[in-house]
């Protein structure tokens, strides 16, 4: 099944993250900040783009002093609670994802081994473990696609 972010997506990414995405041409624009902590971010969404000889969807996250895209995005899966949204692309057997945060914090995480994220965390290194539970919760998205 092939995932395109719709409006919905938008505005369900938008809840979590407290701000509304502007449609700029062909992506959808969040900029977040936090002066309390002195974070400025712009998150944007390109659905169903050309990238290379393939159509797909592409995040892009822009800080102060990073600049992370994700290709191919299939999915995403919010977390309320926490205030963040999981943006993430797979292939068989590898995850890449980018977590963004309503705080303006963003995390990425690219090439992860899908065995760590259900196996025993108490056998990795706290580096790896990390990035483990973070991305655990995308879960078996091959089947799904979480909203």
């Amino acid at each position: 099944m092939k995932f395109t972010f719709t409006k919905s997506d938008i505005t369900k990414i938008g809840a979590v993250l407290g701000v509304k995405g502007a449609l700029k041409g062909n992506n959808f624009r969040f900029e977040l900040s936090n002066s309390k902590e002195n974070r400025q971010m712009a998150l944007e969404i390109y659905p169903d783009i050309i990238i290379g000889k393939k159509k797909g969807n592409l995040v892009s996250a822009y800080t102060h002093n990073t600049h992370f895209q994700l290709h191919f995005c299939n999915g995403y899966v919010v977390s309320k609670d926490v205030g963040e949204v999981t943006f993430f692309g797979e292939t068989k057997d590898k995850l890449s994802a980018i977590v963004i945060e309503k705080e303006g914090g963003c995390t990425f995480y690219s090439n992860v081994d899908r065995k760590i994220l259900s196996g025993d965390y108490r056998v990795l290194s706290i580096d790896v473990m990390l990035a483990g539970i973070a991305l655990s919760l995308t879960g078996d998205m091959k089947k799904k696609v979480k909203r």
